[in-house]
């Protein structure tokens, strides 16, 4: 008699991979994140809402607006860790101006997270925007295009002087944003020609309403 062909033999477990589904938290968790995690996150470059490297220059003032249910000694540690760590480069010539506002949770939002916020910040970084802006607006400048529909109106129709006029203006904020970097930059102007308040275009605010502030 002719025996049947019996089925195919198993492949070995070693080379079967192993295929299972991610666990995922259940709908609607709440994420934990701390005041330290948020403060630390809103200074990250990618989180950052303008096209410059916060990486390069450094802080003149800065302000956090923590949202949730948070405890005042929980900020307070936060901003120590943060200091210790050395997490946010600020001016080496006048104190460093870290602010915090609490603000309660929007009951009309709901959101994934405890603690959530949003940082409004002065950073010489700034500077490069500037220096951008300044390139496209002298390659257009050098061919005087699109100012036709400018010199149609009054202010226009003789010279584009307005326009040179705001450039400088541009340039020298540029200029101090940078020289803000260094530490001499409380000397910076005074040796101007035409008179200058060092400082008058980057005055730093020390309080404006911060519930903690740390000011090294």
């Amino acid at each position: 008699t002719r025996s049947r062909p019996g089925p195919p033999p198993a492949a070995p477990a070693a080379g079967m991979p192993d295929a299972t589904a991610p666990t995922l938290p259940p709908a609607g968790a709440v994420r934990k994140t701390s005041v330290l995690d948020v403060m630390r996150r809103l200074t990250q470059a990618k989180n950052i809402m303008v096209s410059a490297n916060t990486r390069k220059g450094c802080y003149l003032s800065l302000l956090n607006i923590i949202q949730g249910d948070v405890d005042p000694t929980q900020v307070h540690k936060a901003l120590q860790r943060i200091r210790e760590r050395r997490l946010v480069s600020f001016i080496p010539w006048g104190p460093a101006t870290f602010n915090v506002a609490l603000s309660r949770k929007s009951p009309y939002v709901e959101t994934k997270h405890k603690v959530s916020g949003l940082l409004l910040a002065n950073h010489t970084c700034v500077a490069q925007l500037f220096a951008k802006t300044l390139t496209a607006y002298d390659r257009i400048r050098k061919r005087n295009a699109f100012v036709e529909n400018y010199r149609r109106e009054p202010m226009f129709s003789e010279n584009l002087d307005e326009f040179d006029d705001s450039r400088d203006v541009v340039a020298s904020l540029r200029d101090e944003y940078t020289a803000a970097e260094s530490p001499d930059y409380v000397d910076w102007g005074l040796d101007d020609d035409t008179e200058t308040d060092a400082g008058g275009l980057l005055a730093v605010e020390g309080d404006g309403g911060a519930f903690a502030s740390d000011e090294a």
